[in-house]
């Protein structure tokens, strides 16, 4: 393997460069507090999790997984999502809490990239989890929440696409009998291949009356009625129930004002396989994959020792600030030049400034070369210089 180069970066990581650093910082102080607004309370977890339990419980690819071992011989990981580890926290920690839990956080993940690609293997996310609350109100908050956070960063054109993990199963498996011929098809489905999709359907050995059923499947996105075209679809009553989740959560978002933000998909499908009932991800211009996901999860929690459903949403701060557009720039500091004499003075007029809550550099003038090039990027300029004076020649 060929030494990196001196400035090589490990395949998909990232330098954050002052400018976009403090647009993600506005950002995720905005969000952080809208979540909090909510009742929801902020938590921070190891970086580093035992690859048996986080590793093997997340979702996440084993490919993609960061491992290293420690002193003892036990295989690490980098956390790849956020969620296992919550869970892992709760189950363990926060049992004899108030049920239901609302746990928030920001933090960086990390997702292991075979070649590059553009995708960062290490990111930030921001997002909730909603533990102990299996009702369809929960789910009606997530989205509710999801929509108000992103409002809050400055975010105003977004659709937040909603689907059923449960009735695309169910409907799979009604028509396809087996679990095997339904992975399939939700592959072409995560992958948006819709042309892959009709043309698989059309090669399995099934009736002409199961194959159109199929085709219309892939059609089921839109407004609310959707989902009473996929009630004609359905047979035997499988996913039926699904259905009546959906429209029951519709009417919900509607109470809590966030319809406009809100369309369905019922081809919705995730990488995230832990989902068990609705699932939803929010797109805005610009970008051209999901700023956030979340859904319902009520098997996780089991892996850890506890019975108990859960439901969140992450949102990915990279993709929101791209989608927010021109990064916002740096407020500029001010400076204060000073000659050696004059130190006490510069340093106690910067002590002042900054009492006022006011950025301030000071420098020491005799090592600047020029000085006409090195103020151009301050706000404002002060200088302690010579004998006397007031210290504030702008």
């Amino acid at each position: 393997m060929s030494k990196p180069f001196m400035f090589e970066k490990p395949l998909g990581m990232r330098d954050t460069l002052p400018v976009l650093y403090e647009t993600k910082a506005s950002v995720r102080n905005k969000m952080s507090d809208e979540i909090k607004k909510w009742g929801y309370q902020f938590i921070e977890t190891p970086t580093l999790e035992y690859y048996e339990t986080i590793g093997e419980a997340s979702a996440i690819l084993d490919q993609q997984l960061f491992k290293l071992l420690d002193s003892q011989g036990h295989t690490l990981v980098l956390r790849p999502d956020m969620t296992a580890p919550i869970a892992r926290v709760a189950a363990s920690k926060l049992l004899k809490q108030q049920i239901p839990l609302r746990l928030a956080y920001s933090a960086n993940v990390y997702r292991a990239q075979q070649r590059e690609g553009g995708r960062p293997a290490e990111f930030e996310q921001i997002g909730i989890e909603c533990i102990g609350n299996k009702s369809i109100c929960a789910d009606a908050e997530m989205i509710a929440l999801l929509a108000d956070v992103l409002k809050a960063s400055g975010l105003q054109e977004f659709k937040i696409s909603i689907g059923h993990i449960g009735f695309l199963q169910e409907f799979f498996l009604s028509i396809l009998g087996t679990e095997e011929r339904a992975s399939v098809l939700r592959k072409f489905l995560y992958e948006k291949n819709y042309v892959g999709f009709r043309e698989h359907v059309k090669s399995l050995p099934l009736s002409s009356i199961d194959k159109q059923r199929l085709i219309e499947f892939i059609s089921l996105r839109g407004s609310e009625d959707t989902l009473t075209k996929a009630l004609d679809l359905v047979e035997n009553n499988k996913g039926q129930d699904s259905l009546g989740e959906l429209k029951e959560l519709s009417a919900q978002l509607k109470e809590f004002g966030v319809a406009q933000y809100v369309s369905f998909d019922l081809t919705l499908v995730s990488h995230m396989s832990y989902y068990t009932g609705t699932l939803f991800e929010v797109y805005a211009d610009q970008v051209g994959s999901p700023i956030g996901n979340g859904g319902r999860y009520d098997n996780l929690l089991e892996k850890f020792g506890w019975n108990a459903s859960a439901t969140g949403f992450a949102i990915r701060v990279d993709r929101l600030a791209e989608a927010l557009g021109e990064p916002m720039q740096p407020v500029a500091p001010e400076c204060i030049l000073f000659t050696p004499e004059r130190r006490m003075e510069a340093l106690d007029f910067a002590k002042s400034k900054r009492s006022e809550g006011k950025r301030v550099t000071i420098q020491d003038i005799t090592v600047v070369q020029n000085v006409d090039a090195f103020t151009r990027t301050f706000s404002e300029v002060h200088l302690f210089v010579g004998n006397g004076g007031n210290g504030k020649d702008e």
